[in-house]
């Protein structure tokens, strides 16, 4: 059953489109890579499926999620404050906060859900540790724990290895595999196209105003009928 599901939606401000007719859906298991130039819709998509921003037509259906947006975030490198005076846990239990409501404090399930998160991301012994003191790796994954924290099923990752080194961008990698055959749901934007379409299950590419839904494979067809017609 499809955790998140999109039906001919149609994106942008002010009731000005950038992008329609977009329909896709996710399913526990699967890694969507969002694909395509700068400009062209990716970032205003990403906003929409984060409630940042209405949607101007068409439905976005999340199913089964609990209180709070119902899909987790994990910003570019670059967008979230690397020094910040704060543990590695404290930054994952700020996943929470959409659900405390009008708590004053984490409830016990709070900091539970953070360790769970942190131990699902194999950062569990960086817990006490400083987050400005970790590594660029490391950071990614306390940050994917935070978006975990903030919802267990779908997570929502911009160029999530842009900046790491080889052995913790395959690492990082190797997590959301391991994640996604727990049952986990990854949309991914990157420009890395060749890394991500190796771990990709489908693929949503903005070529003009309406993308395209694809299987990897069929996305990989396309791309060679689009060289065929060029020749």
């Amino acid at each position: 059953m499809a955790c998140l599901t999109c039906d001919n939606l149609s994106i942008g401000y002010s009731g000005t489109p950038v992008a329609s007719g977009i329909s896709f859906s996710v399913s526990p298991g699967d890694l969507l890579c969002i694909l395509g130039k700068n400009g062209i819709g990716k970032s205003t998509l990403v906003k929409t499926l984060l409630r940042l921003i209405p949607p101007i037509s068409g439905r976005l259906e999340l199913s089964g999620h609990h209180t709070g947006c119902g899909v987790g975030y994990l910003p570019q490198r670059g967008e979230t404050q690397r020094d910040f005076p704060a543990s590695a846990e404290e930054i994952v239990l700020s996943g929470r906060l959409a659900r405390i409501g009008s708590r004053p404090f984490f409830s016990k399930e709070d900091h539970q859900a953070a360790l769970d998160a942190l131990e699902r991301t194999g950062a569990l012994e960086l817990r006490d540790r400083p987050f400005s003191r970790l590594s660029g790796g490391q950071q990614q994954r306390v940050l994917l724990a935070r978006a975990l924290c903030a919802a267990s099923r779908i997570v929502v990752l911009d160029e999530p290895t842009n900046g790491l080194d080889p052995d913790a961008a395959k690492g990082l990698y190797d997590l959301l595999e391991t994640l996604r055959h727990d049952g986990l749901a990854v949309i991914m934007v990157s420009h890395d196209v060749s890394e991500a379409l190796s771990h990709a299950t489908h693929v949503l590419a903005f070529e003009n105003s309406t993308p395209g839904f694809f299987t990897v494979d069929d996305y990989l067809n396309h791309l060679t009928a689009k060289k065929d017609e060029v020749l």
